[in-house]
């Protein structure tokens, strides 16, 4: 007899950004706060195959799983909620369908000479990954997130298949969430919910009846009367039952909306709507801590009066997108975990990377206590992100360097300490005088910039006696060899490596290579021996990090960071930790 499995529907209306993504990770994680075995899908109607060409500008982040698919941000909230790692299975974009379904029919032999449609064979395919994802891990429940918004007209057939769904696994076994927009118009003050009922309307047109409706404010009500009154006015024209109208106010951390849903009822309407037992809730003592945590105040901005005990770390985050905060997303939450592991409180300063070369790095940076470099691609604003690296170094700022963040490390080491005047990588001139960054001779025939080679998850060993280790070893993250190396498992994006041909010249001046990949021979960490953090990851550990565990490497850097004094003074609370652990 095959498991009775439930479906739970997320879609979208009045206008984007509203949220679904924390929504539908709210949802997951009050659901298996109760023991229940969740998993959740994002539907993307968009064309691309995935967002992995699209520029973090366009799409924000893109967040890579351990088994190397390119997906969506979203993806990030929901590993990070439900502290499970999801596959290329958890991310279905129009463009993967449409392949699909154009591969079958080119073969000949799958659709019989019918004419392939939409419907039934497009909705049927989108079914079928929603279903083949509940079984792959014997799901009690499937959360489905439909991407954009009701109107949509590349979201129409992702609709179609939440229609027919629902039909064919019954009422019983579905339960469809609608989120909305209710905005406040200043000049009447009042809130207006005419935008939610044409929204519902329109989603009711397209055969689909929402059972709850979540709707968005930017501020919560504060009258009890006022709240009554609009969830009465939402549900007599919305066909709605009153305690399935919830408010989800922009709460200023979104941590905080899993326990926000819970005292709004959603997860008790659901488990009674789907047929489930009522249990009690066990949260995570972490999750406790950090929901009722303001976010990283961001350049000084958002200080408040009952953490003035607090120890506050000034971060700098250097990069080339940091006009849109979300292509650094992973970024900013892997330090929110150290925050919240270190009990301090991080000050976040976004730092253009192209500042750095127009005005130099102390104008920037001198009140860093740690700056963070992360991730991305050609050329624009390398020179200020080699600037950064060179100031961390003479100066002893704490530096994390995480993907092209190690590699401009490399580079400005192999320039100003080792005297490679040239020292450039090949990503920025094929024909670079010394290549000290280059592609693996097996990447050189890649022109496929969606098939990039080094996706997902790489093995790496960590030296014992290195700032790389200790940090493993602190956490007890990783395999402890015989030898008391550590082996650990880490997620890649990116094509361009440490030149081996480099290596040696460079250890010798003090750039220890801590972490190697041992069937490639590839260098995955590398670090400053003389400094007390210098340290740079090929890989992407911010992926990695979650509420309940802390990324080793971000929480050790806070820690250094915690006791670095910008005037250059810094307190020797970690100065013997090498040696202890050596």
């Amino acid at each position: 007899m095959s498991k009775r499995r439930r479906y739970i529907f997320v879609t979208g209306g009045v206008t984007s950004s509203l949220g679904k993504g924390i929504a539908c990770a709210s949802i997951g994680r009050m659901l298996k706060n109760r023991g229940l075995k969740v998993t959740i899908l994002k539907l993307d109607p968009y064309l691309n195959v995935d967002p992995g060409t699209m520029s973090p500008l366009e799409h924000g982040e893109v967040f890579v799983t351990m088994d190397g698919s390119e997906t969506d941000l979203d993806l990030g909230h929901y590993e990070r909620f439900l502290n499970q790692d999801f596959t290329i299975l958890s991310n279905v974009t129009a463009g993967q369908i449409y392949n699909e379904l154009l591969d079958k029919e080119r073969l000949g032999s799958e659709f019989l000479g019918q004419t392939v449609q939409v419907v039934p064979h497009l909705v049927e395919a989108v079914a079928g990954r929603i279903r083949k994802l509940g079984k792959s891990e014997d799901a009690d429940v499937v959360i489905v997130e439909v991407g954009g918004t009701v109107g949509d007209m590349e979201a129409e057939a992702f609709i179609e298949a939440v229609r027919w769904m629902r039909d064919m696994e019954g009422s019983q076994n579905s339960f469809s969430i609608h989120l909305t927009f209710v905005p406040f118009l200043k000049p009447t003050n009042e809130l207006k919910t005419k935008p939610t009922q044409h929204s519902v309307r329109a989603l009711r047109a397209l055969g689909i009846q929402p059972d709850a409706i979540l709707c968005r404010l930017n501020d919560p009500t504060d009258s009890d009367e006022e709240t009554l009154s609009l969830k009465e006015k939402i549900s007599v024209h919305c066909g709605v039952l009153r305690e399935g109208i919830i408010y989800l106010p922009t709460l200023g951390n979104v941590y905080a909306v899993p326990n926000w849903l819970e005292r709004q009822g959603l997860a008790e309407v659901i488990m009674d709507r789907l047929g489930f037992e009522r249990r009690e809730p066990l949260e995570p003592p972490a999750w406790r801590s950090l929901a009722r945590k303001p976010n990283l105040a961001v350049n000084g901005v958002d200080r408040h009066e009952d953490e003035e005990e607090t120890d506050r770390v000034a971060i700098s985050i250097v990069g080339k997108y940091t006009s849109l905060q979300d292509s650094y997303l992973s970024v900013v939450e892997a330090l929110r975990h150290a925050e919240l592991n270190q009990g301090v409180r991080i000050d976040l300063n976004w730092t253009p990377s192209e500042l750095i070369e127009q005005d130099g790095a102390e104008r920037h940076l001198s009140r860093s206590q740690g700056i963070v470099v992360p991730g991305g691609f050609d050329k624009r604003g390398t020179e200020g992100m080699i600037r950064t690296a060179q100031y961390a170094r003479e100066q002893g700022v704490p530096y994390l360097g995480l993907c092209l963040g190690l590699q401009m490390m490399i580079l400005e080491f192999a320039r100003n300490v080792a005297g490679i005047e040239d020292a450039d990588s090949t990503e920025f001139d094929e024909n670079a005088p010394e290549p000290v960054i280059a592609l693996m001779d097996e990447q050189k025939s890649v022109t496929d910039l969606g098939g990039t080679m080094r996706l997902g998850a790489y093995t790496c060993v960590l030296k014992r006696g290195t700032r790389a280790h200790e940090a493993y070893a602190m956490a007890s993250d990783g395999e402890e060899l015989e030898d008391g190396d550590i082996e650990i498992l880490e997620r890649h994006r990116h094509r361009y490596e440490y030149n081996n041909a480099y290596r040696d010249r460079l250890e010798s001046l003090g750039l220890q290579s801590s972490g190697l990949n041992p069937e490639l021979s590839l260098v995955e960490i590398a670090e400053l021996v003389d400094h007390p953090f210098m340290l740079g990851s090929q890989f992407h550990p911010e992926f990695r990090s979650r509420p309940e565990r802390p990324h080793p490497l971000f929480d050790l850097f806070v820690r250094y960071a915690r006791e670095f004094r910008p005037e250059g003074t810094q307190q020797p609370l970690f100065a013997g930790a090498l040696a202890a652990g050596s």
